[in-house]
């Protein structure tokens, strides 16, 4: 059975940094392609950044380009999301997903993704 389980969210002042972490179990990590959305109250979940099996390709939406960087490591079965001069619309609970379908794969279609942890809480003040 694979799990992924996000770590790191919490409370930030805007303009300041936290970073999130998703181990995943159960299968073998560098034969997914992986991914983090976001969900605020009220809305839809939402792409945030992808990367590729290999880390060689990422994609960013464009609310978080030049803030946020995703990064993965193979050895750990471990993705993280970084995040800078973060804004109070960033709030929301965040996710992370992966896919084994498609190895190279770095796009936003939530049902390109197959498993999912159950998502760490982010609150940005303002």
């Amino acid at each position: 059975q694979v799990q992924l389980v996000e770590s790191g969210g919490g409370l930030v002042q805007a303009g300041g940094s936290l970073s999130l972490s998703c181990a995943v179990s159960g299968r073998t990590f560098s034969r997914a392609a992986m991914g983090w959305f976001r969900q605020a109250p009220g809305k839809e979940r939402e792409f945030v950044a992808a990367i590729n099996w290999n880390g060689g390709n990422t994609n960013y939406a464009d609310s978080v380009k030049g803030r946020f960087t995703i990064s993965r490591d193979n050895a750990k079965d471990t993705v993280s999301l970084r995040m800078n001069s973060l804004k109070p619309e960033d709030t929301a609970v965040y996710y992370c997903a992966a896919n084994y379908g498609r190895l190279w794969y770095v796009g936003g279609d939530l049902s390109e993704y197959q498993y999912w942890g159950q998502g760490t809480q982010v609150t940005v003040s303002s």
